[in-house]
């Protein structure tokens, strides 16, 4: 068994690696030369303030009073200046918005993984082809783009990272400080020298980044007076740096300002996917060789933004987030950031014709570099005959557009010379995309055939091992060895291929994979004749039933990822299932009972996601309904024959009963007095973290009988899982345990009714004797059934209270009680936690279920990998990297959950029999009995 557990998560590590290296690898090439426009640019200096988290409409639109937000910025795009909205793209985090922003390329999904802070990547930006940059704000941004600079012209100057406290008073002095230290920078310059002329040099950059708006609506959401109030704030910041600078610079005219977004918010706080208030941000540019305001009579976009903030008449020019990088280039005549994929929005720029041409011809050329090179590295690892090339942008095509440009620029046409760039720089953009995905059917394929083989496999010993559908055949020995040898020839085929080409190692294990997987299965060849010979002797009728009952089955899963509301459907099914199987007639209470639980489990999936409010009554309400649970249990654990009891054991309930109620104070007591800004209470911290580490110990002190066991698993988990709510998903654990409880019982009825064993006492069945090898029976097809109820209240328990696939779920107010400071690590640790709760709780559940009905966990096991793994094999094919940002994130995550699910069931299995059948002996003292 442990050599095929060690294949099996080896196997599945490597599917859940593949997405990554198919479908998301960084797109970055290196060794393009730097392009520059040839003109003199209209600004010396620009000035690039990031609003973080602040949305288009939130500074846009008018308050109640009919009033602007801000009035500075409001003042600048009537009068001054040009605006848009500026469109970015999932994930909707700092990091990735400010490398879109300052380096003009959209980073790929895989840097998400290597965390935010460091660079998974080189990378060229802005600040890097600047003369000097000057830099403010938060250390989780200014120091990625010092430490991709070359040379020493990147100057940071940031807080400390504590500063960053969703809990904090008021978070708008992380901003204060910003502009307070860029007045004192100016200050200090005057009576320094080096610094003065340092200042007044041509292609400097001041960035300022203003982390308190982003801080506020996490804290508070979007629409409170907090996040208002901060925007008054920036505004009125603003207009005091770019009046000093203009002060600073005697008026000369030759500095432009750009005030933007890294990404929006959503109304309850988050941020990361891809909704319209997260992904609209604001942009106003304003100074040197910026257009002013143009005025029109009308203006068409799908939304009705402009009527609502009473813009209709100043033309709104719409950009990508990656544009911006190349309309900082081109004010301060840099060279265009190497990897930049945006497009010059021409309207934003005040200059000749001939400028714009030029520009716009260094842009295309720019992009054309990136195709090259990445044409060029596809092309020497490809073999000549199998290579094909992105006919569009063949050589002579390339040279064609160039000279054709050229000549319109010579004979001024520059309009002609603009769109024909604009075609270049799409077709370069469509050829980049081509050969970053070239060899993706191919790997897509060989993973697909090794997930299938794998998948058969795993039937095939289900079949052999755990039921008595075949006799074991005798293998022949000459064949096996042909057999041997010919897939062993295939492998060689195989890799000499890919290392004539220099693929990369990982195109080794992918292609490989399939080679030992069907091996494996065609070694079984007589076992598939011996069950194709009994599958024909059994009625067709009830053959094709059955196949087609799990494939509706597995449907319904699939669906439930997409929908949670097709998790009501399966969950009033199973209502109905002691019905349909008759079983009702036999144990009526306990069916009203499951019939009950199932149908009040049924309403979670039909709530809102968790977190969009909190409701910490309801919370508390969770904590006194557990104690009251609890009380009922105790009286009847007194009550019940089991007089080996020890009045240690009831020690033990009391605690973690008193455990509980704390846990319930505390929620209550940190909510009050953060809604009151006087922080998270220190006391309530550190009782906080107590819980979370002397839960699991209590648990272990309890006793092992089958209900003891499972009710302390109860008590504990829920201490815990109450810190971590936030609103009604604080009841979900116990009703989700109730129907557990009840799971089990069903399950010994269902025994009886199909004449598979006796029914054992449960009221004394403890789990250290349960190991007994001797009475494992073999599978029946109800097994099916049982493994297939397993996996769907697993997928249950992750998406009864909310949608795990989007980052948009995830409420930092979850995590309140443990930690108040910007954490992005111990944050998502603790967020995880409370995911893997009522998972624990199920397993722990099935794990009782194996025992009772007397099956070795490894048969039931291997059912739930199939069911899990043929979920898997619908999300490999389901995986876009295109359409919409939302579609994207959402397709990966559901993938990497599924294949994860399997993982973590295997990682689950071994802790539910450590949680059930473990126990901490605590030193007692003997008793004398007469």
């Amino acid at each position: 068994i442990p050599i095929f557990i060690l294949a099996g998560l080896l196997v599945h590590c490597v599917f859940l690696v593949s997405i990554f290296d198919i479908y998301f690898s960084s797109p970055l090439v290196h060794g393009m030369t730097p392009q520059q426009t040839p003109l003199p640019p209209p600004a010396k200096r620009l000035v690039l303030f990031v609003a973080d988290g602040l949305r288009a409409d939130s500074l846009y639109e008018l308050d109640s009073n009919g009033m602007p937000r801000a009035p500075y910025l409001r003042g600048i795009l009537e009068t001054n200046g040009s605006w848009g909205i500026s469109h970015t793209r999932v994930p909707t985090e700092s990091r990735p918005g400010h490398v879109a922003l300052i380096a003009g390329f959209y980073e790929d999904v895989s840097a998400v993984a290597k965390g935010w802070k460091e660079n998974p990547v080189e990378f060229d930006s802005v600040f890097n082809e600047s003369k000097y940059t000057w830099s403010w704000g938060s250390p989780d941004i200014l120091p990625m783009f010092a430490k991709g600079a070359t040379g020493d012209h990147v100057y940071t100057f940031c807080y400390a990272a504590e500063s960053e406290d969703f809990g904090a008073e008021d978070a708008a002095k992380l901003d204060t400080w910003v502009f307070d230290h860029v007045k004192s920078f100016f200050n200090s310059s005057r009576s320094n020298q080096t610094l003065f002329s340092a200042l007044n040099e041509e292609k400097v950059v001041l960035f300022l980044h203003l982390l308190g708006i982003d801080t506020n609506g996490h804290a508070h959401r979007p629409n409170s007076r907090e996040y208002q109030e901060n925007i008054k704030q920036v505004d009125e910041g603003v207009k005091e740096i770019a009046s000093m600078i203009d002060n600073f610079y005697e008026n000369d005219g030759k500095t432009a300002f750009i005030l933007t977004s890294d990404h929006g918010m959503t109304d309850w706080g988050s941020h990361g996917a891809g909704h319209p208030s997260e992904t609209l941000t604001p942009l106003i540019v304003w100074g040197a060789g910026v257009n002013y305001p143009q005025k029109v009579t009308s203006q068409f976009f799908e939304d009705n933004f402009l009527k609502e903030w009473k813009l209709e008449n100043l033309k709104r020019l719409d950009v990508n987030q990656a544009d911006i990088a190349p309309l900082m280039a081109s004010l301060i005549g840099v060279p265009f950031p190497l990897n930049s994929v945006g497009t010059l929005p021409l309207e934003y720029l005040n200059s000749s014709a001939h400028f714009k041409a030029e520009s716009m011809f260094t842009n295309a050329v720019q992009i054309l570099e990136q195709f090259k090179v990445k044409m060029s590295q596809k092309k020497e690892t490809t073999l000549s005959f199998l290579f094909t090339p992105f006919k569009p942008l063949s050589d002579s095509e390339q040279i064609n557009f160039l000279k054709k440009i050229r000549l319109y620029i010579q004979q001024q046409k520059y309009d002609e010379a603009v769109s024909l760039c604009k075609t270049l720089i799409n077709l370069a953009l469509e050829g980049l995309s081509y050969y970053h995905t070239y060899d993706r059917l191919f790997l897509g394929l060989s993973i697909a055939v090794g997930f299938v083989g794998w998948t058969t496999y795993v039937i095939l010993v289900i079949i052999k091992d755990h039921t008595n559908l075949t006799k074991t055949v005798p293998g022949n020995k000459k064949k096996s060895a042909v057999l041997f040898y010919s897939f062993a020839s295939a492998g060689m085929i195989i890799a000499f291929f890919l290392l004539i080409q220099t693929c990369p190692w990982t195109y080794y294990i992918y292609c490989l994979l399939p080679v030992p997987v069907w091996y494996a299965v065609v070694r079984e060849v007589p076992v598939i004749q011996d069950l194709a010979t009994n599958v024909l002797s059994l009625h067709i009728s009830q053959s094709i039933g059955f196949l087609l009952i799990s494939i509706l089955a597995i449907e319904i899963l699939v669906f439930s990822f997409f929908y949670r509301s097709a998790l009501t459907v399966g969950l009033l099914v199973f209502a109905g299932w002691p019905v349909i199987t008759q079983l009702w007639i036999q144990a009526k209470t306990q069916a009203l009972i499951w019939t009950l639980l199932c149908v009040l489990l049924a309403i979670f999936p039909l709530m809102p996601v968790v977190g969009r409010d909190p409701n910490i009554p309801l919370v508390i309400a969770a904590g006194l309904l557990t104690l009251l649970i609890s009380c009922f249990s105790l009286a009847s654990l007194c009550k019940s024959e089991n007089k080996s009891r020890d009045n240690e054991d009831l020690k033990v309930y009391f605690y973690q009963m008193f455990s509980v109620a704390l846990s319930t104070y505390v929620v209550s007591s940190t909510h009050n007095s953060l809604k009151n800004k006087q922080g998270l209470p220190v006391m309530n911290q550190i009782i906080s973290w107590m819980t979370l580490v002397s839960s699991p110990a209590l648990l272990l002190l309890s006793p092992t009988f089958l209900f003891q066991r499972l009710f302390s698993i109860l008590l504990s988990l829920m201490s815990i899982y109450l810190l971590l709510s936030t609103g009604y998903e604080a009841l979900f654990p116990l009703v989700l345990f109730g129907l557990m409880f009840v799971w089990i019982k069903m399950e010994q009825e269902a025994l009886q009714h199909y004449g598979l064993s006796l029914k054992p006492k449960l009221a004394v069945f403890n789990f250290t004797y349960a190991m007994d090898i001797t009475q494992f029976r073999q599978l029946h097809l109800d097994d099916v059934r049982r493994s297939f109820f397993f996996v769907f209240f697993i997928v249950t328990a992750f998406f009864g209270t909310g949608n795990i696939a989007s980052i948009n779920s995830f409420d930092p107010a979850s995590v309140y009680c443990f930690l108040t400071v910007f954490s992005p690590f111990m944050m998502g640790g603790l967020l995880l936690l409370k995911v893997a709760i009522p998972f624990v709780l199920v397993s722990c559940a099935f794990e009782a279920v194996q025992v009772t009905t007397q099956l070795s966990s490894k048969s039931l096991f291997l059912i739930v990998l199939v069911i899990s793994d043929i979920m898997a094999l619908h999300f490999f094919f389901l995986v876009k990297d295109y359409g919409s940002w939302l579609d994207i994130g959402t397709s990966i995550s559901h993938y990497v959950l599924v294949m994860s699910l399997t993982i973590f069931m295997m990682v689950m299995n071994g802790l539910a029999q450590l949680l059930t059948t473990q126990r901490l002996g605590l030193p007692r003292r003997t008793k004398h009995h007469s």
